[in-house]
């Protein structure tokens, strides 16, 4: 049966510019980066931080978190590097796929870490910031997926199906589920939520965080599930199915804890800097402060004008009842 619509794979993942390889999937991961900076530094500038700060912490968090996704993969499929017949230094191949989301939020978060602990500012109010961002470069590298020809999901027929082509590494040629499309998808929808909700209900705290991390969570759980690459299961579902479960319950326990302890948002997110919304609360009670001082002066003039025509008036009455 030919389909009449599909979405093609690419012939290659990779192109040459002279000797240089330029690889789809590092290229995707690499936009993602881009947007994740360039969105996170918006909503930092918004909410009174500095102009560059968002891309300085990022140079610690974007290298921890490829390590973190590496280590991630590797250890919870290590039978791909160190089973008999493979080469354990196809590990080290990050451009040939294989970044666990879980370890580079993980690692990524320590990297992030130190550096808002180098500038003194406060790691929640950091991740609020750059969370849209993170997701969006979430949807970006799931492309790269589509360029190396894995992570699909179940046979199908539908018209969006994905046509793999390659037969390497076990893969099947035909007609699949693009779950990398609808991971894809499902981001870009999360990180629209994030920033909707924080306007709504002015999150802070790492809420907004958490919320982008309980989001992603639910599709995960639902993609994962119609994958159909090799994974380890417990009880009958996948590894990333419990750990998605796990870290929704924990992401969601985290924003009712935090909601009722620490309600609101930080005034302040960055030490020194000024703009945003804590400059215009800053600004607002200053001008109270100044009204406030200029209508003490102006009640202190009225007053002296007042004693000194009660002076006045009592000095003509007292000469007037000489004169009499």
């Amino acid at each position: 049966m030919e389909e009449l619509a599909y979405i093609p794979s690419p012939s290659r993942g990779v192109l040459y510019l002279g000797p240089i390889p330029l690889r789809g999937y590092a290229f995707c991961i690499i936009i993602g980066v881009f947007v994740a900076v360039w969105l996170g530094n918006k909503r930092w500038i918004a909410r009174g931080g500095r102009a560059g700060t968002v891309a300085d912490i990022a140079v610690w968090a974007v290298p921890f978190g490829l390590v973190g996704g590496r280590l991630y993969h590797v250890i919870t499929d290590y039978e791909l590097y160190f089973s008999q017949g493979r080469d354990w230094v196809d590990a080290f191949k990050v451009w040939q796929g294989g970044l666990g989301i879980w370890g580079a939020i993980a690692l990524g978060a320590l990297g992030a870490w130190i550096g808002c602990r180098r500038r003194g500012i406060p790691m929640p109010a950091y991740a609020d910031a750059v969370a849209p961002g993170i997701a969006l470069a979430q949807a970006c590298g799931r492309w790269g997926n589509w360029f190396n020809q894995e992570l699909y999901g179940k046979e199908t027929h539908v018209p969006w199906a994905l046509h793999i082509t390659s037969s390497t590494d076990g893969r099947v040629p035909g007609y699949y589920h693009p779950t990398f499309l609808y991971e894809s998808l499902w981001c870009i929808g999360v990180a629209l939520l994030v920033i909707w909700a924080d306007r709504r209900f002015t999150m802070g705290h790492g809420r907004a965080f958490a919320l982008y991390v309980a989001a992603y969570c639910v599709g995960r759980a639902w993609i994962e599930y119609m994958r159909v690459d090799d994974a380890h299961h417990i009880l009958g579902l996948r590894l990333n199915d419990w750990t998605a479960g796990i870290v929704f319950l924990l992401a969601v326990a985290y924003i009712v804890v935090s909601a009722k302890k620490r309600p609101g948002r930080e005034p302040v997110v960055e030490p020194g800097a000024s703009g945003g919304e804590a400059d215009a609360e800053v600004k607002g009670q200053a001008s109270d402060e100044v009204k406030g001082e200029d209508g003490a002066e102006v009640e202190d003039e009225a007053s002296d004008e007042d004693k000194t025509e009660d002076k006045t008036e009592v000095k003509d009455e007292a000469e007037s009842a000489k004169k009499s």
